[in-house]
């Protein structure tokens, strides 16, 4: 039977046998990746009781109409409520956007996979790396400036970067990686 370290011995061995800086990032966002996906599973999606306005499709633990999760409005407002003002290349002033994190959106679906595929209602297919909502408040935005968005001004559902958080999130990249009038996510 192997004995436990002294309680005054230290938890961690030197610091020459850690991960370097990016290793250890990565690491940690492959630990959150599992704990988002292997949480999706804590409770069961309950069926939308409204119209739907996103399905998620794929690889899921929380399918609550046939193979599919599906949401209501309802629903989304009912998970944790995030805002953020932030320029885009579509407004002329910066804009407010409000709605769920789509890493919660992932969770609450069991989404279990590392690529998104947003698909919107004009056909408008773009590739999302599950990543990118672990690394950033990337919104699922049901609100622009407090108000529901109807689709001529790009809803009902937007996801929508933090742009203004930071100069690497300012690029085409991640631009186009925005799908306003959302209708479905692809979990692959």
């Amino acid at each position: 039977m192997s004995q436990l370290p002294p309680a005054s011995a230290p938890l961690l061995p030197a610091r020459q046998g850690l991960p370097s800086p990016t290793r250890r990032r990565t690491l940690r966002l492959g630990l959150a990746a599992a704990t988002l996906l292997a949480t999706g599973g804590a409770r069961a999606l309950a069926a939308p009781k409204g119209k739907v306005v996103l399905s998620v499709v794929g690889t899921l633990s929380q399918a609550n109409a046939g193979a599919r999760a599906d949401f209501d409005m309802a629903m989304l407002e009912a998970l944790p409520q995030h805002s953020f003002t932030t320029s885009t290349p579509w407004f002329k002033e910066p804009k407010r956007f409000s709605g769920p994190l789509l890493r919660d959106v992932l969770a609450a679906a069991g989404a279990k996979g590392t690529a998104l595929r947003a698909v919107a209602l004009n056909d408008y297919k773009v590739e999302i790396p599950v990543e990118d909502a672990l690394r950033h408040k990337v919104l699922l935005a049901t609100r622009l400036d407090g108000q529901p968005m109807p689709v001529r001004e790009k809803g009902p559902l937007f996801i929508i970067y933090p742009y203004d958080e930071s100069a690497d999130l300012r690029s085409e990249r991640y631009y186009s990686r925005s799908a306003w009038q959302l209708r479905t996510l692809e979990v692959r």
